[in-house]
């Protein structure tokens, strides 16, 4: 694929859209697109987090180990990325990503990553908001299966 139209495919990604198309081609030029197959695996849980993945075209599911297995907690899909909680925090990945179709994406290595955020400011409160929403839906969740469990009790 040409530069040009990595750098489109980018432009689509909502955490993107506000930056310069020059920001994008070095974005771009600097990141590794990957492919991966139905179920292959981008990174496991206690992985170091070395990296985040833009999802330009495909599907994975996000899974977390527990005493009886994984458990699949949130799917990501186009235009999304995946990855950045271990960059962002410095600790070891929190899940595992599996992909349920074929999936294209953008691994950004973590220096070029913080770098991105530093320079634009507005990636990072995108970034903020993505957390926000994640941490949102989680926390109903967990009220919801608390709720279910004073139920049972």
């Amino acid at each position: 694929m040409l530069l040009k139209d990595e750098v489109q495919m980018l432009r689509r990604v909502p955490l993107f859209s506000g930056v310069e198309a020059g920001k994008l081609k070095l974005l771009a030029f600097t990141s590794d697109r990957v492919s991966y197959g139905v179920g292959e695996t981008l990174f496991h849980q206690g992985d170091a987090g070395d990296a985040a993945y833009v999802v330009l075209d495909g599907k994975a599911e996000i899974l977390v180990e527990s005493s009886t297995g994984p458990i699949r907690v949130a799917e990501v899909e186009r235009n999304s990325i995946v990855g950045e909680i271990a960059i962002l925090c410095d600790v070891s990945r929190t899940a595992t990503v599996k992909t349920t179709t074929a999936v294209e994406a953008l691994r950004i290595r973590k220096d070029h990553f913080i770098k991105l955020l530093t320079d634009f400011p507005e990636i990072t409160i995108e970034i903020m908001r993505v957390l926000a929403d994640r941490l949102s839906h989680t926390t109903s969740e967990l009220t919801e299966a608390r709720s279910r469990v004073r139920e049972l009790e």
